[in-house]
């Protein structure tokens, strides 16, 4: 028996046909008591919602309703004080009715999952994400799109085939050519619940949790922040960031970029142990592994719905606080890269006197190889300043002190950084942050091992 022979597909055909012929899917109670015959009662609707973790009062909070249909969920989330914009790929003009019978403030557009913007429409709070995803030919891009468009948490609900409903299982996806499931040729996939969950996670969410089975429907929350708070354990400190593809600090928010962290701290750490984050959001690695003594490497999907600008970049363990703090950019241009390093300095003794090769010491140029490394001679480091307080800008992306030495006879103090295997010839611009206070920069030209 193929597994899609568990969804009752006579069900599936009689709904089908009722909502074909403009009949109510959703049963909603209107002003006088009269309730639109729909499919889904009132006693089965709450249930549906009831398997999310949303609040009764959602007071201050946006939410995005994807797939309205006639609109029982957008008028429950309205209902709770939210403010809310509900969508869906076809006009339904039972929304329309509805929603002026309720004297309803739900704003409301025809827009298809994949055109979702959050420049168009904002973001959102929580985003309920509920019965479309086996309707889409392209599932993944569609959950990128909704968790690019949330802040907090997004609600996805979808049919799954029986397969045991187990988490464990390998992850598969049945794929519906045409009409083969319930009759309808809008039914695409039909993901077991494993290859829900890894779409999931694979879409970018921290955390992703599985709250139970409705019939054939399963309910995950999808976050987009670590739920446990930093401990007191010594926290792990960032040593190195790039690029995990192109291998520079470039970084595109529209693309499907990875992001490549090293630090030092921990004992036998897995992808569960380690919790990267940009800008405020969690990202779940997909890659954990050792890079010798004390030493870690973590690859991460750049979290998505990033605004354009210099993003903050941390990581802790289960138990520990968070590791120093560096900043990358996010669709930064060379225009603003340059206007970071040629920022506000407010220490006129604090400047880099010397700037060498961290390996040939050759002045003012960098040899690009797999351990390339800088080293600055710097005066006028503010006293008491910690290793993890030191970055080396690179045309305005910092890269974190990997040393820093005490201060000589003449106020000089060495601090190296680690220069990207990626980053492309030419002249940078070099600064030095200790705490909020930056050093103007100086030039140095990048070069290849070769010396091109």
């Amino acid at each position: 028996m193929k597994a899609r022979d568990a969804v009752d597909t006579e069900k599936v055909q009689r709904q089908a046909a009722h909502i074909n012929t403009g009949g109510w899917y959703h049963s909603i109670e209107l002003p006088g008591g009269k309730i639109t015959p729909g499919l889904q009662t009132l006693e089965q609707l709450p249930l549906r919602l009831r398997k999310f973790p949303i609040p009764e009062d959602l007071r201050g909070k946006r939410v995005l309703d994807v797939g309205a249909w006639d609109g029982w969920f957008s008028f429950e989330m309205e209902r709770r004080g939210a403010s809310v914009v509900a969508v869906d790929a076809v006009r339904s003009d039972n929304f329309l009715r509805a929603r002026e019978l309720l004297g309803s403030k739900v704003e409301y557009h025809v827009v298809d999952v994949y055109d979702l913007s959050s420049s168009d429409l904002g973001v959102f709070d929580i985003v309920l994400f509920l019965g479309v995803l086996y309707h889409l030919k392209h599932p993944m891009l569609a959950l990128e799109r909704v968790c690019a468009m949330s802040t907090d948490l997004v609600c996805v609900e979808s049919l799954v085939i029986n397969d045991g409903y187990n988490t464990d299982a390998i992850p598969s996806m049945e794929f519906y050519e045409t009409t083969e499931l319930g009759g309808q040729f809008d039914n695409w996939v039909g993901p077991n619940l494993a290859c829900l969950l890894s779409f999931c996670r694979t879409a970018g969410f921290a955390r992703v949790r599985f709250e139970g089975m409705l019939d054939d429907r399963a309910h995950v929350s999808c976050f987009r922040t670590w739920d446990n708070v930093a401990g007191k354990g010594p926290a792990p400190q960032i040593i190195s960031i790039y690029n995990a593809v192109s291998l520079d600090l470039n970084f595109s928010s529209p693309k499907d970029e990875y992001v490549s962290l090293w630090f030092t701290g921990g004992e036998n750490l897995t992808t569960e142990d380690v919790f990267p984050e940009v800008g405020g959001y969690g990202s779940r690695p997909v890659k954990v592994q050792s890079a010798g003594p004390n030493g870690w490497h973590a690859v991460f999907k750049l979290p998505l719905g990033l605004p354009t600008g210099w993003a903050t970049v941390r990581l802790r363990f289960k138990d520990t606080g968070y590791s120093n703090i560096i900043r990358m950019g996010v669709d930064v241009d060379a225009g603003q890269r340059r206007a970071r390093s040629q920022g506000t300095f407010d220490l006129p003794e604090f400047k880099i006197e010397i700037a060498t090769d961290g390996k040939t010491w050759e002045r003012n140029l960098v040899r690009i190889h797999r351990d390339a490394c800088i080293s600055l001679w710097v005066l006028g480091l503010p006293r008491h300043t910690a290793a993890s307080d030191v970055c080396v800008r690179l045309d305005g992306s910092d890269l974190p002190a990997v040393y820093l030495g005490e201060s000589d006879a003449a106020g000089l103090t060495q601090v190296n950084a680690l220069i990207p295997y990626g980053i492309a010839p030419g002249t940078v611009d070099i600064n030095v942050a200790a705490g909020d206070s930056v050093t103007p920069p100086v030039q140095v030209k990048v070069v290849s091992e070769s010396g091109a």
